[in-house]
């Protein structure tokens, strides 16, 4: 079973999937829906269409220069098979996996810090320009006095009923 990418948006394609486009010079281009092979067939530019990978990878959306992916490249040598070496490969996989979802989160959190920053100020600025809408009206100069009985007086009133 054989997975080809996609020429436009470099999602996977699974056999029995997708379009293939050849063109006059035998080049052969592969799509994985119409909506690909429509945009080829605008001569869009892939770089420049904000759903696919390669528009992610060149605005630095995606982590495109991280060395774990070398780890996934395609090998064509056989390998015998040895128990030990699989059971280590199994454990560096799960690693590599962990190593890659914590460089994920910490390229998440480094794109969002501008942002962060920029909603702050905006908020700043909000509250400055409506303080009036929190800050409780301040009292005219003369101030209303409440007469609150002791609690003596109320004690002493009731005894005498």
């Amino acid at each position: 079973m054989r997975l080809v990418n996609c020429w436009f948006c470099s999602s996977t394609i699974y056999p029995g999937h997708g379009i293939q486009f050849v063109r006059n010079d035998a080049k052969i281009f592969r799509f994985c829906r119409s909506k690909c092979h429509k945009n080829f067939k605008m001569k869009r530019n892939p770089r420049k269409v904000k759903w696919t990978k390669a528009y992610r990878a060149a605005h630095g959306k995606d982590m495109t220069k991280d060395t774990t992916f070398e780890f996934e490249k395609k090998r064509n040598r056989p390998e015998r098979y040895d128990r030990n070496v699989t059971e280590n490969t199994l454990l560096a996989i799960k690693k590599i996996v962990k190593i890659r979802d914590d460089r994920a989160t910490k390229h998440i959190q480094n794109r969002l810090k501008p942002d962060k920053k920029k909603k702050h100020a905006e908020a700043i600025k909000e509250l400055d320009n409506n303080i009036h809408l929190v800050r409780a009206p301040q009292p005219d100069s003369e101030k209303i006095k409440v007469d609150v009985p002791n609690q003596k007086s109320v004690q002493n009133e009731a005894m005498e009923e």
